[in-house]
């Protein structure tokens, strides 16, 4: 069962790299969301400002694309949020592979850049709001 969880996840990860890779960036930095056939953000219709992840679909698909500069302006941590999604991808595939959990210290450390990219997100957002 833990083997079939890891490969579920590393396989939806690295399926969402490989959408973003199709992607075409947004210029605007914002709205590539819409080529998956998503809606307009809910927040910047209602209020007119972006959303923490305004702009996270656009910075994975620079990021796939290998434009680390147009991905971290897009949104920061969208950037970083694909650069994790590797590294989980990664993990997720070995306990597949291997049949048991990582190290303690892998997952803190996970949990912690995890924590850090949300920080990340937030702070980012009140910025552009500013």
């Amino acid at each position: 069962m833990l083997r079939g969880i890891a490969a579920s996840i590393a396989l939806v990860l690295a399926g969402m790299l490989a959408v973003a890779s199709q992607l075409q960036p947004s210029p605007v930095g914002l709205g590539t969301h819409h080529q998956l056939g998503l809606p307009p953000c809910s927040i910047r219709m209602l209020w007119g400002i972006r959303c923490p992840s305004c702009g996270m679909t656009t910075a994975w698909a620079h990021f796939m694309h290998a434009d680390i500069l147009a991905a971290a302006t897009a949104n920061l941590g969208g950037l970083l949020l694909a650069i994790y999604a590797i590294a989980a991808a990664i993990i997720c595939g070995r306990v597949a592979l291997l049949g048991r959990f990582p190290q303690p210290s892998t997952i803190r450390i996970a949990t912690l850049v995890l924590i850090a990219i949300a920080l990340v997100s937030l702070v980012e957002w009140i910025i552009r709001i500013l």
